[in-house]
């Protein structure tokens, strides 16, 4: 068994028994977190100096596509019905063997790693049962705590996203998950669904039932961009025909054009939503749902999304996210002729947004999400003396506006140091590094695009 101790640290638990510690120490035996307080002792443990640090829990990552990791560069100008749909969905995720799947995933989870993220969703796309099997490898080696999502493979859209009468893979889910997936500690599963948006009715059912019969996470793409093209119709229902069977194992992905009474009830049957910002103002979703979540009495969780147009860095989409609902809220103000004395959502509410709200939309806020003793060591440090961050009033507020990748020193997944001293601590960044190069060029070549 391994004890660690971070000491002298700037503790922001998040936990709101614990709240906030100056000089703090944050005792670990065997991944677990078990005391945190002032001057801990542990004659065995091996100690982090977190002296001019902020100590925090690790950022979630609530929704991410890592495999098109290794095609970062090509997106930035694309729409989603327009170019995503026919470049990536129509055609690139059809060319992806299976090491372009680990050569993806892992420097996509070791990109989590480096910008303080401990655990992520993987959204994943796999052609075949060795797809999803490489997937995963990718996770193990890099050391991310992740839930892999199962989704519908990527070697033909026409099958899998227009009005789909096919469903996922049962058998080779149910094999992934016995052979690679069950006994991990730093694994769970997930099923990446359709919804009624891109299947039919029988399907979108029977593949939210295969998930219940697994005991796994059900996520879903919907309510986004003008998909169904009936979004603004009197007729249109929501979540359709699958209303009746909302539960807390259901994650929606954006729902940007859900109407308030359909969030309501979502989030009153424990739904959750994940929300990207960035994408989904770059590429025609619609406005983030974060104000119909808030005004049902939830949250929403924070996520990447495409990582081949924007980076993996949790903190921009903390900060993003935040920032644009301020606007909104900002402008109804203005417009009623008053000025804005008071700003909405505040930086605690995005950075637990970024943490536990994550964790709880994937089911792990008993594991992760808070410095909470019983819970699993996810931590990262945050550097609040250098010339970046330093002097640091707030340390909530440094953490939202200043948690850049440069000055995150230290992140721990399960209590194992992953980054140290601003580096990452795994051999596989340069080992792998040129395989994963010449996987992105290939696949863009192969392609066709003209960028």
């Amino acid at each position: 068994m391994t004890q660690r101790l971070i000491r002298n640290g700037t503790v922001v638990s998040l936990d709101p028994d614990i709240g906030q510690l100056e000089e703090a120490d944050v005792l670990i035996d065997d991944g677990e977190i078990v005391e945190i307080g002032h001057g801990l002792t542990a004659s065995n443990a091996r100690e982090i100096d977190a002296s001019g640090q902020i100590v925090l829990p690790g950022f979630v990552d609530s929704h991410i596509h890592l495999a098109q990791t290794q095609v970062r560069g090509i997106a930035g100008d694309w729409s989603l019905m327009g170019e995503y749909f026919e470049h990536m969905l129509g055609n690139i995720t059809g060319l992806y063997q299976p090491e372009d799947m680990y050569l993806g995933g892992l420097f996509g989870a070791l990109e989590k790693l480096h910008t303080g993220t401990t655990t992520a969703l993987d959204w994943s796309y796999p052609n075949s049962l060795e797809h999803a099997e490489r997937a995963v490898d990718a996770l193990q080696d890099s050391g991310l705590r992740a839930v892999y999502t199962y989704g519908p493979p990527g070697d033909d859209a026409a099958k899998w996203w227009f009005e789909s009468d096919v469903g996922l893979p049962d058998q080779h889910i149910r094999e992934l998950y016995a052979e690679k997936i069950s006994d991990d500690d730093l694994l769970s599963l997930a099923l990446g669904l359709r919804g009624p948006d891109f299947c039919t009715d029988e399907t979108a059912r029977t593949d939210l039932e295969l998930a219940r019969d697994l005991g796994a996470l059900s996520t879903i793409h919907m309510g986004a961009a003008l998909w169904p093209s009936s979004v603004y119709s009197e007729d249109y229902q929501g979540f359709g025909c699958i209303q009746d069977m909302l539960g807390p194992d259901v994650n929606v992905a954006h729902g940007n054009h859900f109407t308030q009474e359909d969030i309501d009830y979502a989030v009153e049957q424990g739904v959750s939503f994940s929300s990207s910002p960035e994408v989904e103002m770059q590429m025609g979703h619609g406005i983030p749902v974060t104000e119909k979540v808030i005004n049902a009495g939830g949250r929403p969780a924070w996520g990447v999304d495409v990582c081949s147009n924007i980076s993996g860095d949790m903190g921009s989409q903390m900060r993003i996210g935040m920032q644009v609902q301020r606007m909104f809220d900002n402008q109804k103000i203005l417009e009623g002729n008053e000025e804005v004395t008071e700003v909405s959502v505040s930086c605690r509410d995005t950075l637990e947004m970024a943490t536990i709200e994550g964790a709880r939309a994937l089911g792990l806020e008993d594991e992760i999400g808070t410095l909470t003793p019983g819970k699993r060591a996810d931590i990262i440090t945050v550097e609040q003396n250098d010339f970046l961050t330093a002097p640091s009033h707030s340390p909530i507020q440094t953490a939202v506006f200043q948690s850049y990748p440069s000055n995150i020193n230290t992140v721990l997944v399960d209590g194992e140091v992953v980054k140290r001293d601003g580096e990452l601590t795994s051999s596989l960044v340069e080992e792998e590094f040129d395989r994963f190069v010449e996987s992105g060029r290939q696949l863009v070549d192969e392609a066709g695009l003209e960028l």
